[in-house]
């Protein structure tokens, strides 16, 4: 590590277009189906002529894959499955000749169950070191059969399992937030601390430009680990919560600002974005004070229905609070866990719904793919930055019809088989427009999850240079927003009646017709989510030149 270097006048964090790559489906280089650091690698070209500035690379470290690698058993290295660590300093090395920042997951709210740590934790004694990295705790009843509290799992059921002592007798019980294979971390260990310290410089080290910190608000519980009042139906709904002991607990901050001061030390703005799911966005801005994280991901945007006052609502609330900490908003509209917003929006609710319901209900792809773009406009023109997922510059929506046979996500079991899950937006990605995975995978190898045959006509081979398609109007939104929105304009609302969405930012109009009559296009075009040059049509929008 070098000394670190003075700040940039803007760091590049504040205002960069970023993609994630879920690596197991972006592109398979070795051919075993499963994507990887040298497929990634090979595609790089492909994303920087896209137009983005930076790529988000779902977890790599070695794991059992119980959770699709959010299930860590070793922190500094890089998982068979996707390479080695001279693959991902080849990914990293690359990604900087093209221009490309690389931002990684780091899942420290727990580990997998095969974790050294957490075997060594099963082999100890009750109040030994070795379990004091974790949370065990004496079960309650006569015979300590019952979990030690009632928190509840994100993936359904109690938050606890019982484990069984060295010597065969029924033992303490762990806690686990998600799955029982991934124990949560106690984040009052000095040793826990420390540890991740180490980790951290790792990978700045390595290089990295930054780290996605998932579930960033579970690291730290209340002392004593109370119960909150959960009823046994309950749902895992952290937005509801207030002043619960198991998320967005006060000590947090502290242990964020242990890793800014960290970052900080290193040259070329270093970032967190974290992955903060927290009651209302004044809450959430706590996170991003100047000593804490950078930014974190807006949730209440993705998830917002497509009305012009709630949308314009949710922008508001979140420019105003992040306004108050000096941070940048952050605007998504699909990830790896969530359906994919084609699909989303070509539905009667274009919000996302908890529970989420099955059987899902019907969604119109044509009039879902004619919504994204639209709001695609409205995204690349809101101040901050932008995090797109793979697959959604294609149009691709959520597969729906997987086979229970070959569903992974762990939530498919933890329900009891009523929740299946998020694997429909996991699917791996069509490159080619024929072939048995269409150009994922190397040969004729079928990759870890099936596609539909009709992704054929979405592959990228399939949409590359034809007018119209989904991608070169991705294209397209970058290279403008490039050339036309100076970073740190400022929003200014437009009233143009009811069910219109419009703001000014700079010399560009931003324009959403969610009405059902037409919109005069007042001002130049820059570029119109439909072919029209006059006239919006309800669920399309455009830039227009003031």
């Amino acid at each position: 590590m070098t000394g670190a270097a003075a700040p940039s006048e803007r760091p590049w964090w504040r205002d960069a277009v970023m993609y994630q790559v879920y690596l197991r489906s972006f592109a398979d280089g070795n051919g075993d189906g499963v994507g990887d650091l040298p497929g990634l690698r090979a595609r790089l070209p492909y994303l920087r002529d896209l137009g983005v500035d930076g790529i988000w690379i779902t977890p790599w470290y070695p794991s059992p894959m119980k959770d699709g690698g959010y299930d860590v058993a070793d922190y500094c290295d890089i998982a068979p499955l996707f390479g080695t660590l001279a693959d991902a300093k080849a990914v990293l090395g690359e990604a900087r000749e093209l221009g490309l920042r690389v931002i990684v997951d780091f899942v420290a709210n727990h580990t997998s169950d095969e974790h050294p740590w957490f075997r060594a934790a099963l082999a100890a004694a009750p109040g030994s070191p070795e379990r004091d990295r974790y949370h065990f705790r004496d079960g309650t009843g006569p015979d300590g059969s019952e979990p030690p509290n009632d928190w509840i799992s994100a993936f359904g059921g109690r938050a606890w399992s019982r484990i069984t002592e060295p010597g065969g007798e029924p033992g303490q019980w762990y806690l686990h937030l998600f799955a029982p294979a991934q124990p949560d971390l106690n984040w009052d260990s000095a040793a826990v601390r420390a540890d991740f310290a180490t980790i951290l410089r790792f990978w700045f080290d390595l290089g990295l430009d930054g780290l996605r910190l998932d579930a960033a608000s579970g690291l730290a519980k209340e002392g004593g680990l109370p119960d909150h009042g959960f009823l046994a139906e309950d749902l895992f709904q952290p937005v509801n919560w207030v002043g619960s002991p198991l998320w967005d607990v006060e000590g947090v901050h502290d242990i964020l600002r242990e890793w800014r001061a960290i970052a900080d030390g290193y040259p070329g703005d270093r970032m967190f974005v974290g992955e903060v799911v927290v009651n209302g966005p004044e809450r959430l801005a706590r996170y991003m004070r100047p000593d804490e994280l950078h930014t974190t991901f807006n949730l209440d945007f993705l998830k917002s229905p497509l009305d012009a006052d709630d949308l314009r609502r949710t922008i508001s609330a979140t420019l105003s609070a992040f306004d108050q900490v000096g941070a940048p908003a952050t605007w998504t509209l699909s990830n790896h866990d969530e359906t994919r917003h084609v699909t989303r929006y070509g539905r009667e609710y274009t919000g996302v719904p908890l529970p989420p319901p099955w059987p899902s209900p019907p969604s119109d792809r044509e009039l879902g793919a004619r919504r994204a773009r639209a709001m695609l406009l409205v995204m690349l023109a809101l101040p901050g930055s932008v995090y797109l997922y793979q697959g959604e510059e294609l149009g691709l929506w959520e597969v729906e019809d997987l086979p229970d046979s070959v569903i992974q996500d762990p939530v498919w079991e933890s329900s009891g088989h009523t929740i299946r899950g998020r694997d429909g937006c996991r699917v791996p990605l069509p490159w080619a427009a024929t072939g048995p995975s269409l150009g994922f995978s190397p040969g004729a190898v079928e990759p870890w999850l099936p596609q539909p045959a009709e992704w054929s006509a979405h592959s990228v081979e399939s949409e590359d240079a034809r007018p119209g398609s989904m991608l070169e109007f991705y294209r397209s939104a970058l290279r403008v927003r490039r050339a036309s929105l100076a970073p740190g304009d400022p929003l200014d609302w437009v009233d143009l009646g009811g069910g219109v969405l419009a703001f000014d930012r700079g010399p560009v109009r931003c324009v959403f017709n969610r009405s059902t009559d037409v919109v005069q296009a007042d001002g130049t075009v820059l570029l119109a989510s439909d072919a029209s040059e006059e006239l919006l049509a309800p669920d399309t929008a455009a830039w227009l030149l003031r």
